[in-house]
């Protein structure tokens, strides 16, 4: 079982102090024109770059190093110029989880998380005989005989479950997507800025039904980097911090390959576990919290992750997002940058430099009044993981 006093001595004790993006509009453009000029790896310097810009730190300061997902840490430091004296491979809510520790426990002060992805100019497939992920989920070798090759498909049979059970109608699901894109629409690096009716949403095609094309991420081109390193240099420096605060993490892999965690309890066991955890730890509540990022590679993410962490009763996340309640000026700003739906897909990463970000009070038009505290909430094929940060001072 976790530790909660060993916990408690790790919140706050870390910050994030610099955070870099590429261009994503541009870049999915030029993507779309064949005219890339970068692979992951270049994607990944120039978010590193702009990210040292942003803390006011040199390469020099750099003495960790992670390496998000389709990178190598080796061949990543030799192109940024940094041998680590500690480095790890991660996603991006482990990367920052390993971060945290890492720094605490002394092995580092100043540790970079950089992630890069070409997945778009290189035809990365999430679906069908080539799927990328199949080998590393175990219920995609099972299914794949009757075509279920892709997290698209499993998520829509969440979801033709859910909605059986609870009533919940294609136009509730689409305020998500279209609740995003409003955001989105006030965020220049966003790729897909349009406004979106109820109307346009319904006429989306199904991709797996019941999930539209306005359900599923983009696959885009980008880079991501962090800068992190203890909250007592942090309080030295230019910007003002944004501390981790609380993490937890819960997976739920008993019966997967019958998909019983999916279909019968949506993620909800590890939803509450994870969520005792990071709320403890963090020493808030769902009531504290100002603004939630949710991974999202599919609409149906927000759902779950809300019903599961506290925000609303089991069956009724449908009335609890409707009406604009997580749009901007709603009650539960969700996903303020636009998310993987309508910014950029960027397996999580961009969701950290967005909170940052709003709790830095640097995020222009879509910024959320008086943000104190960001959760961040993934709960990839039941691998459910939590942060929240905390703003320091007022």
């Amino acid at each position: 079982m976790p530790n909660s006093l060993r916990l408690a001595a790790l919140a706050d004790s870390v910050a994030v102090v610099g955070v870099g993006d590429t261009d994503y509009a541009v870049d999915y453009q030029r993507a779309r024109d064949k005219q890339v000029d970068k692979d992951a790896y270049g994607y990944a310097a120039l978010a590193f770059k702009r990210a040292l810009a942003d803390a006011g730190v040199a390469c020099s300061d750099i003495d960790g190093l992670i390496a998000g997902p389709t990178l190598a840490g080796e061949r990543l430091g030799e192109v940024l110029g940094i041998d680590p004296r500690w480095s790890a491979q991660g996603d991006a809510v482990n990367a920052i989880m390993q971060a945290a520790i890492a720094i605490h426990s002394g092995f580092a002060e100043c540790i970079a998380l950089v992630y890069g992805n070409n997945q778009r100019s290189k035809g990365t497939q999430y679906g069908g005989p080539r799927a990328d992920g199949g080998e590393r989920y175990l219920a995609y070798v099972y299914y794949a005989p009757w075509g279920m090759t892709s997290q698209g498909a499993l998520y829509a049979l969440m979801t033709q479950r859910y909605m059986a059970l609870h009533g919940l109608k294609s136009e509730n699901l689409g305020e998500i997507a279209m609740a995003q894109r409003r955001f989105a629409k006030m965020n220049d690096n966003a790729i897909m800025r349009a406004p979106l009716t109820t109307a346009e949403y319904l006429a989306g095609r199904f991709i797996c039904e019941p999930l539209r094309l306005f359900d599923y991420c983009l696959v885009n081109d980008g880079g991501v980097a962090m800068i992190m390193t203890t909250a007592e240099r942090a309080r030295r420096m230019a910007k003002t911090p944004v501390l981790v605060s609380g993490v937890g993490r819960s997976d739920i892999n008993s019966g997967a390959t019958s998909l019983q965690p999916r279909l019968i309890d949506f993620y909800h066991t590890g939803h509450r576990q994870t969520a005792a955890q990071v709320f403890d730890m963090a020493g808030v509540g769902p009531g504290d919290i100002d603004l939630v990022q949710i991974y999202d590679s599919f609409s149906v993410h927000v759902l779950f992750a809300l019903e599961g962490f506290g925000y609303c009763p089991v069956g009724e996340a449908g009335q609890f997002i409707a009406n604009g309640a997580i749009g901007p000026g709603g009650r539960l700003p969700i996903n303020t940058s636009g998310g993987h739906l309508s910014e950029a897909y960027m397996q999580g990463w961009n969701h950290q430099v967005e909170i940052v970000r709003q709790l830095r009070r640097e995020a222009g038009a879509r910024q959320v009044e008086g943000a104190r505290h960001a959760q961040y909430i993934s709960d990839v094929a039941g691998k459910v993981a939590s942060v929240i940060y905390k703003r320091e001072g007022s």
